[in-house]
Formats: structure tokens, sequence, C-alpha cells
């Protein structure tokens, strides 16, 4: 059974950093794709990033120059380093496993997530 465990949420001011991090079990991790989704309340869930078992990797539009998407392997996790937050950023942040394709403006479909890691930007 595939396991997503996120961490390194946390409070923090507009313009502070954070990273997150997402430890998985129960799969090859190396051979699957990877996101990170965020949803707010009254929102939907929204992909953020998102990086294939080829490193390849696709940002939303609204953080790309913020945030950064990265793998390690090794101990099986993923990482979303995220700078410069603004308000609008407060989310439960998800990780998931799914499908990433890079021709795609939906550029990656996730098909399971962890419990989520609260983050909350004050301005």
């Amino acid at each position: 059974q595939v396991q997503l465990a996120e961490s390194g949420g946390g409070v923090v001011r507009a313009g502070g950093s954070l990273r997150l991090s997402c430890v998985a079990s129960g799969l090859t991790f190396s051979t699957v794709d990877i996101g990170w989704y965020r949803e707010a309340p009254g929102k939907q869930r929204e992909l953020v990033a998102a990086i294939s078992r080829g490193g390849n990797i696709k940002y939303t539009e609204t953080v790309k120059g913020r945030f950064t998407i990265s793998r390690d392997n090794a101990k099986n996790t993923v990482y979303l380093q995220m700078n410069s937050l603004k308000p609008e950023d407060t989310a439960v942040y998800y990780c998931s496993v799914g499908r990433f394709n890079f021709y795609s403006q939906k550029y990656f479909t996730g098909t399971s997530w962890g419990q989520g890691t609260q983050v909350t930007v004050s301005s």
C-alpha cells in the first residue's frame, strides 16, 4: 500500500521560506512521478509542482521562480522548497504519486495523497 507522509509546514510571515518534505513508502520511489498539490479553504485542490521519474519538472505559473521541487531517491523523499511566500500560498499541501505529462497543460495527475501539512503565511 502506498503511504505518503508530508511534513515541514508551519506559520511564517510573508516573504519567508519553508521546506516541505514527503516521505513515500510502499512503492519503488525512483520509478514514480511525484507532485505537490495545495488546497485552500473554499478552493479546489491545485497542482503546484511535479517531478517525473526522469527528473523533468513543471511548476504552476503562480509559484514559478519561488518554489523548487526536488527528489532524493535514496531517501524516498520529495521536497518543495518555498521561498518568498505570500498569504495566498496559505493552504494544506499534499504530496501525491501520479502521472507526469510534460507536454500537457495539466502536467500531472495525482492518484493518491498523504494527510497534508498546513502552511500559513501571514501578511
